[in-house]
């Protein structure tokens, strides 16, 4: 039913919305689901944090993973403005957040920046098939040094959970992204082939590491 409802109507698969930001997920994940946390280095330097963090914030991640990104439109009445994230301190516990300014941010290839409440429909190649899987940004994260975005799973999406993309830059000048995921198959269809679903989530989780710590395309100076 809900699916078949407009992408931006449609509620999050899940109740722990925002937990990928706790920093015990490994150890107490919510329940019933499978944790990962992979944390890797991908370069060094001010070009390739300014190339990265500009990937993560317009959905380049995905896309340079073989992804087709559909954001869907939204009524001018919803936005977000009226969205409100949910955040967790470092033992877990929901916080307040701010809300997010109604300004519209570019990157350099001309594509708005993520921003909370974007819904999308992800177009993810499985096998010799795709799978359209629908999802949410639930948070972003917009530090000095420390930027991304996490998306829970909408109705349709063949997981139920949520999966973050947080580009940090240290004070060394090494950038790393951290992959944060909770998520289990979101019906029984989806358990019978959920090895292969393992074996495909593991094959893209290299390959977002591998987009963000290639070689820098000549206009971020590299």
């Amino acid at each position: 039913m809900s699916a078949k409802l407009p992408l931006w109507e449609r509620a999050v698969t899940y109740a722990t919305v925002g937990a990928t930001q706790s920093s015990d997920l490994l150890a107490k994940p919510p329940a019933g689901y499978r944790p990962f946390r992979q944390r890797t280095r991908i370069g060094h330097g001010d070009a390739r944090w300014d190339y990265a963090w500009n990937e993560v914030m317009s959905w380049g991640i995905q896309r340079n993973s073989g992804f087709h990104i559909d954001v869907a439109d939204v009524p001018a009445a919803v936005s977000d403005q009226t969205y409100v994230p949910v955040a967790f301190d470092e033992v877990g516990a929901p916080i307040a957040t701010a809300l997010a300014t109604d300004e519209i941010v570019f990157g350099p290839d001309g594509d708005p920046f993520i921003v909370p409440g974007d819904s999308v429909l992800l177009g993810i190649p499985f096998g010799p098939f795709h799978v359209t899987a629908p999802a949410r940004v639930v948070y972003v994260v917009d530090d000095l040094n420390r930027k991304g975005f996490a998306y829970g799973t909408l109705p349709g999406h063949p997981e139920s959970g949520e999966e973050s993309f947080i580009v940090e830059q240290t004070e060394d000048g090494s950038v790393w992204l951290e992959i944060s995921a909770f998520s289990r198959p979101a019906n029984a269809l989806w358990w019978i082939v959920y090895p292969v679903l393992r074996l495909s989530q593991l094959y893209y989780t290299r390959r977002y590491f591998e987009s963000l710590s290639g070689v820098l395309p000549p206009a971020s100076g590299a």
